[in-house]
């Protein structure tokens, strides 16, 4: 009788053992974007929670109570494309041009309100960078004697401007709750009807007003390498 005892203690440690084998496997093989995406949506509010899974989103912040859509970043693009040729546009016309780019910084750019991070395409040296609106404005219409080597992009002028993100449909944007990121192409096309390319990569914020503004933007030309 103790001899079966043994054996029926021994059989019951055997599969307990086996159980938590199972179980710590599983776990491992579990998805963490899918964990991350559950936990998001038991945090944040029920609207916020219902976009997350129309869109099909992953690695959205904890505890968001506000989240970007694709159809926002992609108007928010397609409205940078459009000021940057009424720019120009009006520059043309003798227009109150450097008015409505103050405006554009103020609507299409963070700096009104935190931190903004641009790096113009055609910046250099020790004024590459431009964290506040007085350096970005200068880049777009000129005219400021500290920026003396800014001649304004936007007044080329451009006749047309279009945008891609990287990847099909809505692959090359990232969103993270009230923040999206951007990476691919603007084309701008002068008077002459030649089209340049130019890398792109854009972080929006989404404000208390609902507004998407660019809290990073960063621009270069492609590279291509030279051949002997």
């Amino acid at each position: 009788m103790k001899s079966k005892m043994k054996l029926m203690l021994l059989a019951t440690g055997m599969a307990a053992g086996m159980m938590n084998v199972q179980s710590c496997t599983s776990k491992k093989e579990s998805d963490p974007a899918d964990n991350n995406k559950e936990a998001v949506q038991q945090t944040t509010n029920p609207k916020v929670a219902e976009t997350i899974k129309n869109l099909g989103l992953s690695y959205v912040e904890e505890g968001a109570q506000d989240i970007i859509t694709y159809d926002e970043v992609n108007a928010a693009q397609q409205a940078w494309c459009d000021a940057l040729v009424k720019i120009g546009k009006l520059h043309e016309e003798g227009g109150d041009y450097k008015g409505f780019a103050e405006q554009v910084l103020s609507d299409a750019y963070n700096y009104d309100f935190g931190k903004v991070f641009f790096k113009p395409t055609l910046a250099f040296g020790e004024q590459t960078f431009r964290t506040d609106k007085k350096g970005a404005l200068a880049y777009f219409v000129g005219g400021d004697k500290d920026y003396p080597n800014d001649k304004g992009f936007a007044l080329t002028p451009w006749v047309k401007a279009r945008y891609d993100n990287v990847g099909n449909k809505n692959e090359g944007i990232q969103i993270y709750g009230s923040v999206a990121i951007t990476m691919g192409n603007v084309w701008v096309t002068g008077k002459d009807g030649k089209e340049v390319m130019v890398d792109k990569t854009f972080v929006f914020k989404k404000g208390k007003d609902g507004k998407l503004r660019l809290i990073v933007h960063k621009s270069a030309l492609p590279f291509s390498p030279s051949t002997k």
